[in-house]
């Protein structure tokens, strides 16, 4: 999953950055508002962190802008301890959840997970699909009960294709949202990464839990929660 986080505070902003890529998203970053607002229009984004007091242009405004033009992607806002105004600001303007400063990086974690899921449709915090298992808390993914050891990159391909379950996700999505900015993006190294993930998960063949759609790109084709 691909997160931007927007803060202005260069240490909090690293810290956010280190703490979301050591637990496997793709992260983008910005140090102040108009930059931000730019990647938000112009980047693959899942989901936003965003600071309300930011240089340049302010979060509340970086945010409405965001919803005018039509752009959904959920957001969590960051805000100073106290100021119950910008909580109540930030919520009518469009935000999606707020988290008062100081806080831990394993609540940012959660939130952001809970706020993904909702948006997909996902009620529940744990991703099922026929007999597979998702857990994005643990990165845990198991079929029929027995747990199956993925790298990172085959665990973010299962992560995203289970979340947008049933719809077709083009190559070019998939890499966007898989491989940070700056490495290269290899289709041939995507298709590797998909057989793997697929033999690994359906050994004999008989789930066919990814199926390619020629042309038009991949879809995780199990029904949701059924097992």
């Amino acid at each position: 999953m691909r997160v931007l986080v927007i803060e202005d505070e260069a240490p909090l902003r690293q810290q956010l950055v280190d703490a979301l890529r050591s637990a496997g998203w793709v992260v983008d970053e910005a140090p102040d508002g108009e930059e931000g607002l730019w990647m938000g229009e112009e980047y693959p984004v899942d989901v936003v962190v965003l600071d309300l007091g930011l240089p340049k242009l302010r979060g509340l405004e970086v945010l409405r802008r965001w919803r005018s033009a039509g752009r959904a992607f959920p957001v969590l806002i960051l805000t100073a301890r106290g100021r119950w105004q910008e909580k109540v600001e930030g919520l009518e303007a469009g935000a999606d959840d707020y988290l008062v400063k100081p806080f831990h990086m394993e609540e940012v974690q959660a939130r952001l997970r809970a706020l993904v899921r909702r948006a997909a449709g996902w009620s529940d915090a744990v991703l099922a699909g026929g007999p597979i298992r998702l857990h994005p808390a643990s990165q845990q993914v198991t079929v029929e009960g027995e747990e199956v050891a993925l790298t990172a990159y085959e665990y973010r391909l299962l992560e995203y294709l289970m979340t947008r379950a049933g719809e077709v996700i083009s190559k070019s999505e998939l890499s966007e949202h898989v491989y940070e900015e700056e490495m290269e993006r290899d289709s041939n190294v995507l298709e590797v990464l998909l057989g793997r993930l697929r033999r690994k998960l359906d050994p004999d063949r008989s789930l066919n839990p990814i199926e390619t759609l020629r042309g038009r790109g991949y879809r995780f084709r199990l029904e949701r929660g059924v097992g």
